[in-house]
Order: C-alpha cells, then sequence, then structure tokens
C-alpha cells in the first residue's frame, strides 16, 4: 500500500484504522486536535460486542489484551422503578464476554500502542480534486496533500463537507452527565445501588442511568427532552443551579436515586444529536468517512463499536485487497452504508423508547433486547 493516506481523528475509528493498517506493515499519517492524548477527559466506558468491536480488536491482534483489561461483571444491569423498587437485576455468568465493558482512556492507549500520532494538528477544511491529490487545510494555515484522508473526526466533522452538505441535528433528547469519585470508599451505599454494571431508572420522558467505571469511578446521565438550550445560559462552572434544576425535574423519585445527582460533583450539558438514519453520499474520490463522522446516530452501545470495526475493515482491505485506492473505498462505503443504516434505525427507535412518555417502553426494550436476563 504505497499511497499517501491521512485519518483526521484519533478516535476509535482513526486508531483502528491506523493500529490495523501497521500491523499490515505500512504506514498512515494520523492527525488529531487534541495537543496530546490527555487533553480532555477520555469519556467513560464502553461495551465492546463479539460481532463488532471485539472483532476489530481481533483484526488488530489486541483481542487478548483487550480481555486482559476489560470487565466482564460490567454487563451486569439494574433496573428500578422510581420509588426505588428493583424491576430487573441481571448479572453476567461467570464465562459471559459477550459485551464485555472498557474504559474508553484504556481502550485509547491500547491502541496507540507504537502509534505515532501528529497532536495538535487541527483540520480545517479537506478539499478533494486538487492537482496532486487530496488537499487538507489546517488550522495554522498550513496545507498538505494525500491521495486518500479518512475523515475519522467525529460528530462535528471538518471532514464531512467534502462529500456531504448534511450536518447533525438535534433529537430533542439532552443528557446531563456528572460523575462520582473513590464511590466504594466515599459513597459505599451509592457502590452498593449501581452495583458491578449499570443502574437505569426510567420516568415519562426522563430517565437516570449510573454506570461504573474502573478505578471506582461511577458515571451518572440524567436524560430528558427539552429544548436544545437547557441548562446553556447556566455556564459549566455553576453546578449548584443545574442541580438544583435536575432535582426539580427529577422531583419525587426514590432518595437514593436523586443521591446520584446530589454528590455529583460538576455537570456537563450533551444534547443528543444525530446525523439521518439513512445517510449516505455520492461517493468522492480521495475522501471518505468513518464511525460518527459518517453515521452519528444516539449513544446506545452501537456507535463505537461500529467505527471500531469500520476502521479495521477499511485499513485491511486496502492493506490486502485490490491496488486500485478507489475501487476499494467505493466497495467499502456501500457495505458501511447497508450495516450503519440498519444500526441507526434500531438506535433512533430505542432511544424513542428509552425517554419515552410511557417508562413501560423502556422496560419492555430491556426485555426483548436481553430475554435472558
Amino acid at each position: 500500500m504505497r499511497h499517501r493516506i491521512a485519518v483526521v481523528g484519533a478516535g476509535p475509528a482513526g486508531l483502528a484504522f491506523a493500529r490495523v493498517t501497521h500491523r499490515h506493515g505500512h504506514s498512515v499519517t494520523v492527525l488529531e486536535r487534541d495537543p496530546s492524548p490527555d487533553a480532555r477527559p477520555p469519556g467513560g466506558t464502553l461495551d465492546l460486542q463479539e460481532g463488532l468491536g471485539q472483532q476489530a480488536l481481533e483484526k488488530a491482534g489486541l483481542l487478548a489484551e483487550f480481555r486482559a483489561l476489560s470487565r466482564p461483571e460490567g454487563q451486569a444491569m439494574r433496573i428500578l422503578d422510581t420509588d426505588g423498587t428493583v424491576l430487573r437485576d441481571w448479572r453476567p455468568g461467570p464465562d459471559e464476554r459477550a459485551n464485555p465493558e472498557i474504559d474508553r482512556g484504556q481502550l485509547r492507549d491500547l491502541l496507540l500502542g507504537p502509534l505515532d500520532v501528529q497532536w495538535g494538528r487541527g483540520v480545517a477544511k479537506v478539499v478533494p480534486g486538487a492537482p496532486d491529490g487530496v488537499r487538507v487545510h489546517f488550522d495554522d494555515g498550513r496545507e498538505e496533500e494525500f491521495d486518500l484522508v479518512v475523515g475519522a473526526d467525529g460528530a462535528w466533522s471538518r471532514t464531512r463537507p467534502a462529500v456531504s452538505p448534511v450536518a447533525p441535528h438535534y433529537t430533542g433528547v439532552t443528557a446531563v452527565e456528572t460523575s462520582l469519585d473513590d464511590v466504594d470508599t466515599r459513597h459505599p451505599d451509592l457502590a452498593r445501588l449501581v452495583g458491578d454494571g449499570s443502574v437505569a431508572v426510567y420516568g415519562p420522558n426522563r430517565a437516570i442511568v449510573a454506570q461504573r467505571s474502573s478505578g471506582g469511578q461511577v458515571r451518572v446521565y440524567a436524560q430528558f427532552r427539552a429544548p436544545l438550550d437547557r441548562h446553556a445560559d447556566l455556564g459549566a462552572a455553576d453546578a449548584a443551579a443545574v442541580r438544583a434544576d435536575l432535582l426539580a425535574l427529577f422531583d419525587g423519585w426514590a432518595a437514593p436515586v436523586l443521591d446520584l445527582l446530589r454528590r455529583g460533583t460538576a455537570f456537563a450539558h450533551r444534547p443528543v444529536h444525530t446525523l439521518p438514519v439513512s445517510h449516505t453520499w455520492a461517493h468522492v474520490p480521495g475522501v471518505t468517512l468513518l464511525g460518527d463522522a459518517a453515521h452519528l446516530m444516539p449513544p446506545l452501545g452501537a456507535g463505537a463499536n461500529l467505527a471500531l470495526l469500520e476502521g479495521a475493515e477499511l485499513a485491511e482491505l486496502l492493506a490486502t485487497g485490490p491496488t486500485d485506492v478507489d475501487e476499494a473505498v467505493r466497495g467499502f462505503e456501500e457495505r458501511m452504508w447497508a450495516r450503519a443504516g440498519r444500526w441507526a434505525s434500531i438506535t433512533t427507535a430505542g432511544l424513542e423508547r428509552l425517554v419515552s412518555p410511557d417508562p413501560a417502553e423502556a422496560l419492555a426494550l430491556f426485555d426483548q433486547v436481553q430475554p435472558s436476563r
């Protein structure tokens, strides 16, 4: 594969693409806007599915290392009524490895390995059709040209406009995130409430979900239907105002559930945006997209898995498949669109049921997805 290839974004899709490329003895330029791997919090935990994310790690030769880091016990799931009554309490068996959890930071470091990422290289725009390839314009005014640019730069991709005019739209659902540290020592009651995995409570058009990460951290998400600008005027530093607003929104719920919000120390406003379920584009030679840049969908466990597998599959195809890069990319896009469209439909319908006027919809979805629980 003697082509000049750049991947924009050092998230799951971009790193999987680069790592599988590296495994096949080829190089790729990784361009990342963040100045360093630890420039911002990596986020919570991910469940990697056997047929998706785990398959990508197998292609990268990292499956054994993933299993050593992952937490099969993190698959546990408990659902409560708003009064605290336990409605479902599922715990994985000792050999259950269908969806083990791994912290995002651990996954990032695992994929980084020997890769040489160009940190602090923000891409401003990508322009196909240049005389000597695809031209990448950087925030600092510099330019470079490549034979192929792979946009793996997330929801607000700077690469996407090169192939599609479509932008993410707000779903009507907002999440406000907070976290609890050293939960087993400082909040043992909430540690028991969350258990080894997650606990979820569903009410009319709202929910509270708490999920354990490694190192004694629990991330809490208050989800609700609201205008896009809700909390936007409160400011990130005004934790007391956001907490009071959330406690009023969930007034009447069981005290232990509300304690997940009361004891949070900082709050982040995360409106849920998506791309259209059937998002595709007319193929543009020299540019393609992966992951959220291609098919942003509700955060219900599919997005990161698809991103990883797409990165691994495209890298493998370019390293071992047709010598015509454009032919290989065109075929890959067709397969990606079909699979992503199915998952986008599933997750979009899932969001509607999880944040629904009828909380019974969320419980029914749980039973449907995991009938053995």
